[in-house]
């Protein structure tokens, strides 16, 4: 639609009518306007999946990789098929406008969101990014560039204040929403913290350079309940408040224009980009029921080939793959084999019609061949988990699930109903609620002390058999909404269970004022004994001619709204892979973690594969890759540390309110490189099954300022299976008059040949990569002289050197 009559549409409303418009109707849809035919717009979090309006496990989401597994693809065309699957799933959740790509960096690797975001390299997170987007927005779908910007840890996340560079912020913080852009994002997310003293939903970066600059023509809004003041984010760039309907923004804004502190215009130009983008998602046309772009199979099948994409084999010792044939026995060992970590915590989470394990995809692979034998070695100690129906019944119906029900102040039911999980993060609430039940028949597999919890605000209460175990008051005592809404915490009780005597547990919350409405009832069996379960594993792996035992991080160490302390996956599960490994040699190691883990044992293992988070289809993907059916494409999006004592970079506690990115340009590999210190996997590493003879680099001798060049690069599979190789290019500027990385991405390509074939890439390196910005003149600026290309398989291993001399033009 042409600005004219956009224009036109704006003229019709009253100013009541526009203020209305600036703020959500409800926490995830924005207001309608019948004067000028405009429906909601329904919005949705994104980067793990489509969640749509409600935390309700009736109503499943395809559950992707990990942004971070994403990431380690490097491939820019599987991220934009990916993108088709989360427009396909929001047209069949009726979902306008997707929460997804987050572009914040892997500054640390004490990230606590880590899994959220998709690379420590500001180019590899734009090129990726800028492939979703295009993804999504190619079927009607918006996408949402976020957050922006320098939000990229979670300590304070609400009010953290970054200090950094000017420098630092042009080249390094907001390189990936420069590209969200110039792929035409619809909408970017104005993040919960400040920079430089100024919160972002009232920063001048919302106007120069996203509006100005860069010629964002879509709409900038608040992350949610991040709008802190009326005037001063009014004044500001920013265009929407969310959620809604109450905000700074109400009739407070009104009121502000009459007065003349905030100008009409200001209004019109916020109105414009929502009607805009109104436009853009059909909003203002008739409502036509949509059918979703991809089947369930179809789906299924490109989560399944994205897990394999994104899992990075960093070690190989001639173990991987393993012949399914030549296999009798194999030992799968480890709890997150059966219950993999297959999404980050917090408020993106999805919830998924089912997840295959890496055990369950094993047998089935190994069935009619050989034995599987499976330990789950020593118990975690994790929080109980919340009940699910494999464990306990409704029970009014006796179906499998647990009794949700709403009471008024009297105790009288208001509504009920069976549910599938002991989560029930939005109850529906009917007038007059009061109270939150949650009540199940419990039967117990095993005989010993459970853990039961509570999880929520105010006044809660826990029975067993009616016998009150728990009664207390418990305040809120934070305002992050991840918490308040999504994960508030546990209150638990020890109690001694027997094996299959069913016992009724029935959990309450009053609701108060600010607290939120979820409500979560959960439980642990008891744990198993730490010696005997460890000597079963061994026993196991003894016995077995090949072991996959799986690692991994926990819902407590990687999630929204704090930071890791520590990079360790424990004692108990590094004595365990240490000692599988130490009687089979033929160990496949396999970490599920959304970020860098320590690897004790790593060079103990026979093979060592990244995982992350790996979605839905984990077991199959990974499956696939162990026994050779595909590749494993992954190469590293993110440096990993031998141990978190080696991390250049690890600051994430800010110091009275602010966190100091004194590091500067150099995070990551850049970080490493500048201090003369090796990690034990370089950004960029990963295995393949085959091996690369790197033939011939053919570059330029002589550039002109302002040009784009190419890196030619002829290379051969010299293995003997068909593979995959991702080329990478960097560029260094030894002697430069302003401060430089040691070396930088500066672009990278995909060569596939079958054995003793060549392939030939080449890599196109924009002019912006040789370019720095100049806070003096307040623009881009290129140095003449040498700068070195070198092109490799990691930042840490070179395969080819060489100069390029850079020219005025002309």
């Amino acid at each position: 639609m042409r600005d004219e009559m956009l224009d036109r549409l704006v003229d019709k409303l009253s100013l009541a009518q526009k203020v209305r418009l600036l703020t959500g109707s409800t926490t995830w849809r924005t207001a309608a306007e019948e004067a000028i035919g405009l429906r909601q717009m329904v919005f949705s979090d994104g980067p793990a999946g489509v969640r749509g309006e409600a935390w309700d496990e009736r109503r499943t989401s395809a559950l992707l990789p990990s942004a971070s597994a994403l990431g380690a693809t490097w491939n820019d065309q599987l991220l934009q098929d990916l993108g088709t699957l989360l427009a396909s799933e929001a047209v069949r959740k009726g979902v306008d406008v997707v929460l997804a790509p987050t572009l914040n960096l892997h500054r640390t690797p004490l990230g606590g969101r880590h899994f959220e975001c998709y690379s420590e390299d500001p180019a590899l997170t734009a090129r990726t990014g800028a492939a979703l987007i295009r993804g999504i927005q190619a079927h009607g779908v918006a996408a949402t560039a976020k957050h922006f910007v320098a939000n990229d840890s979670e300590t304070d996340r609400l009010h953290v204040d970054v200090r950094l560079s000017e420098r630092t912020l042009r080249e390094v913080y907001l390189a990936p929403f420069a590209a969200a852009v110039e792929a035409g994002a619809w909408l970017v997310m104005a993040g919960y913290n400040s920079v430089d003293g100024t919160t972002m939903t009232a920063h001048p970066l919302l106007a120069e350079p996203l509006k100005s600059e860069w010629g964002f023509d879509g709409v900038a809004v608040s992350g949610w309940a991040a709008v802190r003041s009326t005037e001063e984010s009014a004044r500001a760039a920013l265009d929407l408040a969310m959620p809604g309907p109450n905000s700074p923004w109400s009739a407070i804004l009104v009121q502000a224009v009459e007065d003349g502190r905030i100008t009409e215009a200001t209004l019109n130009d916020k109105v414009r980009r929502l009607l805009r983008l109104a436009d853009r998602v059909g909003a203002l046309e008739k409502p036509t029921r949509r059918r979703p772009l991809m089947s369930s199979t179809a789906v299924r099948q490109l989560l399944r080939r994205a897990v394999a994409a994104g899992t990075v084999l960093v070690r190989n010792e001639n173990v991987l793959p393993l012949d399914r044939n030549a296999l009798a026995t194999i030992a799968v060992i480890g709890e997150h084999a059966a219950e993999p970590r297959v999404q980050g915590g917090g408020s993106v989470g999805v919830l998924p019609d089912g997840v295959v394990t890496p055990l369950d995809s094993i047998r089935v692979r190994m069935r009619g061949r050989g034995r599987v034998l499976y330990a789950p070695g020593p118990s975690l100690s994790l929080p109980p988990s919340p009940l699910t129906p494999g464990r306990c019944k409704d029970p009014r119906s006796n179906e499998p699930g647990v009794l949700l029900r709403c009471l008024d102040v009297h105790g009288r039911e208001l509504m009920a109903e069976r549910r599938l999980s002991g989560r029930q993060l939005e109850p529906d609430l009917p007038a007059g609620a009061h109270t939150v039940e949650i009540s199940a028949l419990l039967r117990p597999e095993a005989t010993g002390t459970w853990t039961i919890g509570i999880g929520g605000f105010g006044r809660m209460t826990l029975s067993i058999d009616g016998d009150t175990v728990l009664d207390g008051l418990y305040p809120r005592d934070t305002d992050d909404p991840a918490i308040v809404h999504v994960a508030p915490p546990l209150q638990t009780v020890r109690t001694h269970l027997v094996k299959d005597r069913v016992v009724r547990l029935v959990a309450r919350r009053e609701l108060i004022p600010g607290a939120g409405r979820a409500t979560i009832v959960a439980a642990a069996p008891p744990e198993r004994d730490s010696e005997a379960a460890l000597k079963e594993a061994v026993e196991a792996a003894r016995r077995a001619d090949a072991v996959i035992v799986v690692v991994g991080t926990t819902e407590h160490s990687e999630t929204e709204g704090c930071d890791r302390t520590d990079l360790s996956l424990g004692h108990l599960q590094d004595d365990l892979v240490r000692a599988v490994a130490a009687v089979n040699s033929r160990t496949v190691a396999v970490a599920n973690s959304g970020g860098p883990v320590e690897l004790p044992w790593r060079d103990e293992v026979g093979a060592l594969l990244l995982a992350w988070f790996p979605g839905q289809e984990a077991g199959a993907g990974l499956a696939d890759v162990i026994f050779g059916y595909a590749e494993p494409g992954g190469r590293l999006p993110t440096t990993w540390a031998a141990s978190l004592v080696d991390a250049p970079v690890t600051s994430t506690q800010p110091v009275e309110g602010r966190l100091d990115y004194a590091e500067g340009l150099h995070i990551g590999y850049r970080a490493w490189l500048r201090e003369g210190s090796s990690p034990a996997y370089w950004f960029g590493h990963g295995l393949g099954y085959t091996t690369w003879e790197y033939e011939r680099v053919d570059a330029p001798k002589r550039i002109r300022k302002g040009e784009p060049f190419t890196v030619r690069v002829t290379l051969r599979n010299v293995g003997e299976r068909p593979g995959r190789e991702v080329v990478q290019v960097y560029v260094a500027r030894p002697g430069s008059a302003v401060e430089r990385p040691a070396q930088w991405l500066a672009g990278y390509a995909t060569a596939r040949a079958d054995p003793g074939r060549k392939a030939v890439v080449e890599v196109t390196v924009p002019p912006c990569v040789l370019q720095h910005w100049c806070p003096e003149e307040a623009g881009w600026r290129t140095e003449a002289g040498m700068y070195q290309l070198m092109v490799g398989r990691s930042a840490g291993a070179m395969e080819w050197t060489g100069e390029t001399a850079v020219s005025e033009p002309g």
